[in-house]
């Protein structure tokens, strides 16, 4: 799978940009604050239809905007003729998402169709943050692999919404209506007990190739997992929620179920964000994104495209090589990399066979080098 061309209107720091892209290796080029990385995250809208580092889709807008688009043309090797999808976003209006012109009739119907990996100094932050970004994490990647999980998490998402909204109104009016209690119950029950069970099965092929590839990053001096830590294995969840129930009410939210898992990193044994080091963290990180690109690639029966945000400022020369001796290896597709330097870049890619598209980026303006 390529994406071949990315079109850009009003979208972050552009006002419009237009990109013939190498099926290959494509480089940004510029200065920190350029919009080297809008360029990774439009690609990455494209994908996901959402962004990678914007909290919401209005961040998306370019300051003193009320419109953006991003439209790309992808190449499948199912496909003879290219798909063309836009993604757009009208101030106070639901954002627009339309394949090869015809909008889905609901968002979620593209998600895992053009799958993306993305590797940035933020990666980290799964490592350092809270339980909810690792769920997230886990979430999004299960979703790209498997649609029906996709469903499942809407319909959760849905039903716990509409419990704590009950339990909120339970508090302030000092009511309780259990009918209504049990009925989101039981679709939470149903959902939930599902989502833990895919959740389950999914690392259980995902941690060895994940350990794999920690080993090959850093040369086997730790002995890495990850443990699946939820609430429900064991126990009845419908039991669970009614157990919890004057302390819901009272906390006006759900306190049991999915949404409350976490997913545990540890090293030799502890967790990797008390004990690890910096590096450590890092082979960490990446280990966890190629692993995924391997699944991705394995069950997608194509390549994901592959973004690589500021490797060469972050990253140093052991883990720069690992990831380039892939790039040699013909193990990714399509890739898409920002830097800083041109001389460096160019240095770090000497001996590859592949294509290289260069494109240099300054204050929101992009051109071919």
């Amino acid at each position: 799978m390529t994406l071949d061309s990315l079109h850009l209107l009003f979208f972050k720091n552009y006002d419009e940009a237009n990109l013939t892209l190498s099926p290959h290796i494509n480089c940004f080029i510029g200065e920190n604050g350029s919009g080297k990385t809008n360029l990774l995250d439009a690609i990455h809208y494209l994908s996901m239809t959402k962004s990678a580092f914007a909290a919401s889709d209005a961040q998306c807008l370019k300051q003193g905007g009320d419109f953006f688009l991003v439209k790309g043309r992808f190449s499948l090797p199912s496909s003879l003729t290219p798909d063309t999808i836009q993604c757009s976003l009208r101030a106070g209006q639901k954002k627009l998402v339309t394949h090869n012109k015809q909008p889905y009739e609901r968002i979620s119907d593209h998600i895992g169709r053009y799958p993306v990996v993305l590797i940035s100094p933020y990666d980290t932050d799964l490592i350092r943050q809270g339980s909810e970004e690792r769920r997230k994490y886990f979430d999004s990647l299960i979703s790209q692999l498997d649609h029906s999980y996709l469903e499942l998490l809407i319909q959760y998402s849905f039903a716990l919404k509409q419990r704590n909204a009950l339990l909120k109104q339970f508090a302030e009016r000092h009511t309780f209506d259990r009918d209504y209690l049990q009925v989101l119950d039981e679709q939470l029950v149903v959902a939930g007990t599902q989502l833990v069970v895919i959740r389950q099965s999914f690392l259980e092929e995902f941690v060895p190739v994940f350990q794999r590839h920690y080993l090959e990053l850093a040369d086997g001096r730790e002995a890495v997992t990850l443990d699946y830590k939820s609430q429900l294995p064991g126990e009845d969840f419908a039991q669970l929620l009614r157990q919890q129930e004057r302390k819901d009410i009272a906390l006006q939210r759900t306190s049991v179920g999915p949404h409350k898992d976490d997913y545990v990193f540890l090293m030799d044994g502890s967790p990797v964000k008390g004990f690890g080091s910096q590096g450590q963290q890092k082979s960490y990180a990446i280990a966890l994104k190629l692993a995924q690109f391997e699944i991705m690639a394995s069950k997608k029966q194509h390549k994901p495209l592959l973004l690589l945000d500021d490797i060469f400022d972050r990253l140093d020369e052991r883990r720069i090589k690992r990831l380039l001796q892939l790039v040699a290896n013909h193990t990714f597709g399509q890739v898409f990399l920002t830097d800083t330097h041109l001389d460096r870049t160019d240095q770090a890619l000497a001996g590859l066979s592949e294509q290289v598209a260069r494109f240099r980026v300054e204050n929101g303006r992009v051109h071919p080098l």
